[in-house]
């Protein structure tokens, strides 16, 4: 059967479902009516693969536990997925599922780290990041991300490495394709900040979770960068943000070497997780067998609202900057010509003109300024969102 849900220009009502992006406004402090376009999640239906993969699961009416072993199957759809769609051979032992990529990294953390050391991150980058540092008992260090003359952002490898030395960190987690500024690193980039965590014995964390929504430039995985790179990473995966599915709770991490994969499992193994979800692995495997059409009409789609978006921002909203997508759905508006106040522009966006957006200061102080908008929408919800901010500064 051919694949059903291609209608990307689809609007479907999502309110009181318990929707996290539409129906806790009010909770989390915003109006009612906002407009949300903050959180990276979808609002497109998934592949119809999927839906009827969940169906089958549900009609089986019996949901204990359950668990994936060799020859089943479930990784062959895995890897499967990696070699087709980004020529990348992984192997079994070194896969682990674990329900997110978050918790991945708060394993990670115990496992390569004790309290008191220091972790570094980039920012501007994903919040909870910083958050599960902190709260794992470790200190942040961000070797923030700089933009150069053509508002692209860049690593600088020199403070990178002082604030390695100086604090003597022991884990970057690094963000690849980088969220929220839509970076694509670079072989030449990735081999750059290796080699200093190479050198100052600094373990690698790897979140590529937007690794399938790249629009410039190639996906590259860093344990790849260099062969001996595979002896200190850990490369995060899931299908959570290619096919939308953050609610099943499924990620998959490679960890090449056999000691940090030991160390990460005993974390695992701590806090009482053992068998998976079923529907996220159900979900996890149609989504990676069968899910290439949906996925490229997806990808299509989202390229489309960023072409979508540049054209809108420069015609109508001159002042506001937008860095170039290279990857993720979600862009990074610099909003400071415009509106130098943060906390007046947070203002203007919320309770003018009711959006939702995610406000850069979240993700660190090089965020501030800054708003991050998820494209990943049907394009006549973008448009009004678009529409609204040049309603507060543009032509219109």
């Amino acid at each position: 059967m051919a694949e059903r849900n291609l209608d990307f220009d689809r609007v479907v009502n999502r309110k009181n479902t318990g929707c996290l992006k539409y129906d806790f406004a009010v909770k989390r402090g915003y109006p009612a009516e906002v407009l949300p376009l903050w959180v990276a999640d979808m609002d497109f239906q998934t592949s119809s693969y999927i839906r009827d993969a969940l169906a089958g699961l549900s009609f089986h009416n019996i949901y204990g536990y359950t668990n994936t072993q060799h020859g089943d199957g479930f990784f062959d759809a895995v890897s499967g997925w990696m070699k087709r769609h980004h020529n990348w051979t992984v192997q079994e032992e070194w896969h682990v599922k674990t329900p997110s990529v978050s918790f991945a990294i708060a394993m990670a953390i115990k496992a390569l780290t004790k309290e008191g050391d220091s972790v570094i991150i980039q920012e501007p980058v994903y919040y909870p990041f910083k958050s599960l540092i902190l709260k794992n008992g470790r200190k942040a260090v961000s070797s923030d991300l700089y933009r150069d003359e053509s508002g692209r952002y860049q690593m600088d490898f020199e403070n990178f490495e002082r604030k390695v030395a100086d604090n003597k960190v022991k884990l970057f987690i690094l963000c690849n394709p980088h969220n929220p500024v839509g970076r694509v690193w670079t072989r030449e980039e990735l081999e750059a900040v290796g080699e200093i965590c190479r050198r100052r014995g600094v373990f690698v964390f790897s979140d590529d979770i937007h690794f399938d929504f790249v629009f410039k430039g190639e996906h590259v995985f860093f344990q790849e960068v260099k062969e001996e790179y595979k002896d200190f990473t850990i490369t995060a995966t899931s299908p959570s943000k290619t096919f939308n599915l953050a609610g099943l709770q499924q990620a998959n991490i490679f960890i090449p070497n056999k000691e940090i994969r030991g160390k990460i499992k005993a974390e695992i193994d701590k806090t009482g997780y053992d068998e998976p979800n079923a529907a996220g692995i159900t979900a996890a495997r149609a989504a990676y067998e069968s899910g290439d059409v949906w996925y490229e009409a997806c990808k299509s789609y989202i390229a489309g609202n960023i072409e979508f978006a540049d054209r809108f921002l420069k015609e109508n909203l001159p002042g506001v900057s937008k860095s170039v997508t290279e990857g993720t759905y979600l862009i990074w508006l610099d909003c400071r010509g415009i509106c130098p106040d943060p906390e007046k522009l947070d203002d203007l966006v919320i309770n003018k003109a009711k959006l939702w957006l995610d406000s850069g200061k979240i993700f660190g102080n090089a965020g501030t300024g800054f708003q991050r908008i998820n494209v990943a929408c049907p394009r006549v919800v973008l448009r009004e969102a678009l529409e609204r901010l040049s309603g507060l500064w543009g032509r219109g």
